[in-house]
C-alpha cells in the first residue's frame, strides 16, 4: 500500500522583509506543530523565493498571483481557479487581509482545510514575532529567528569578498538604509562611520534599490559599496562579517538571523517591539541627527571586542 502524500500548509503573509523575519518563529511553530505536513509560504515573489529551504519553507508562491485578488469579489464565491489553488492545502493561516469580509468568505470557500485568520502586526506589548507567536497559539514557544544558509549562497558570498578583496570575518557589514527616511541615520554619518572602521576592519556597505543615490558617496570615500544583491548573499555574507551596522530596516533582522553580530540604530520605531532577534545591541535617539558617529563607532568596537554571546539585545 502507497504512503499517502503529506498534508499541505499554506501561509498567507503581505509584509516586507523585516516583518517575514519575524514571522520566523511562528513559521517554526506552525511547521513543529505540524511536523508530518509540508509547509508553504504566500508572499512578495523575492520573499517566497528567498524563503524555500531556509525557513523551514518547502515552496514558495506570489502573492500576486490572480487567484488571491478574485478572492475580494463582493459576490461571495470564489473563481474555480482559486478553488483548484488553495483547495491544494489541508491548513491555510493567513495573515493576509483579515478584516476584510469578502477575502474571508471566499477564501474560506475556496479551501478544503480548515483556514484560521490572524491581524498582519498584531496589536499590543512585547516583541512582534512574540505577539505572532500569540496569535496562532504558540504562546510557549521560542522567540527565536535563525535562517538555513545552503551551500550556494555562501559560495556566492565568497566571490563578492573575492572581488572586492575581503576576507572572511575581517569586515564589517553597512546598512545605511531603511523602509522609512524617517528611521535612517543621516549618510553622511555612515560615511564618517565607514571611514573610522576602516582602522579595525573593511568597511562593506550593502544599497538596495532605494539606496543606489548613495553608491558614489561611499566610491568617493574609497568604502565598496554592493547593491542589487540577492537577499541570500547578503545573509551569507553576513554570517560571515565581524560585524555589522545598520538601521532599523529589513536587512538589519537579516543579518542578526543569519547569525551577525550588530549595532542597530533606532529612531522613531519602538525597539522593544521591532528589534532584531540575535545578538545585537540597540543604539537608540528619537532625533537621529543628534546621534553622533562616536556612540555608534564605541558600541561597535565594543561588540567586535566581545566573544560570541547569543542573547537579549542590550540598549545603549
Amino acid at each position: 500500500m502507497l504512503d499517502s502524500p503529506a498534508m499541505r500548509l499554506l501561509v498567507i503573509f503581505p509584509g516586507a522583509l523585516g516583518d517575514l523575519i519575524c514571522l520566523g518563529p511562528a513559521l517554526r511553530a506552525i511547521a513543529r506543530r505540524h511536523h508530518d505536513a509540508t509547509l508553504e509560504l504566500m508572499a512578495r515573489p523575492e520573499l517566497a523565493r528567498f524563503a524555500v529551504g531556509r525557513m523551514g519553507i518547502e515552496a514558495g508562491h506570489s502573492i500576486d498571483r490572480h487567484e488571491v485578488s478574485s478572492l475580494f469579489r463582493n459576490d461571495g464565491g470564489a473563481e474555480p481557479r482559486a478553488h483548484a489553488f488553495f483547495g491544494q492545502f489541508g491548513r491555510i493561516y493567513s495573515f493576509f487581509a483579515s478584516d476584510d469580509h469578502n477575502f474571508r468568505r471566499s477564501l474560506g470557500a475556496a479551501a478544503c482545510g480548515e483556514v484560521s485568520f490572524h491581524r498582519f502586526r498584531p496589536p499590543g506589548d512585547g516583541h512582534l514575532g512574540r505577539l505572532y507567536l500569540d496569535s496562532i497559539g504558540a504562546c510557549g514557544e521560542p522567540l527565536e529567528s535563525h535562517i538555513e544558509l545552503a551551500r550556494s549562497d555562501f559560495d556566492s558570498a565568497a566571490e563578492v569578498l573575492h572581488r572586492v578583496g575581503a576576507a572572511h570575518g575581517k569586515f564589517c557589514l553597512v546598512f545605511p538604509g531603511s523602509g522609512s527616511m524617517t528611521k535612517n541615520w543621516p549618510l553622511d554619518r555612515f560615511l564618517e562611520l565607514a571611514k573610522h572602521v576602516s582602522s579595525i576592519v573593511k568597511p562593506l556597505a550593502i544599497l538596495g534599490p532605494a539606496e543606489s543615490a548613495m553608491e558614489a558617496s561611499f566610491q568617493e570615500r574609497q568604502v565598496a559599496a554592493l547593491k542589487g544583491l540577492e537577499l541570500n548573499v547578503v545573509a551569507a555574507l553576513a554570517h560571515h562579517a565581524r560585524a555589522f551596522v545598520g538601521n532599523d530596516s529589513g536587512v538589519s533582522h537579516l543579518a542578526a538571523a543569519a547569525g551577525a553580530r550588530g549595532i542597530v540604530i533606532f529612531g522613531p520605531t519602538d525597539p522593544i517591539r521591532w528589534q532584531p532577534l540575535g545578538e545585537v545591541t540597540v543604539v537608540r535617539r528619537k532625533r537621529l541627527d543628534a546621534l553622533a558617529v562616536s556612540e555608534v563607532l564605541q558600541a561597535l568596537r565594543a561588540l567586535v571586542a566581545c566573544e560570541a554571546n547569543a542573547g537579549e539585545p542590550v540598549l545603549v
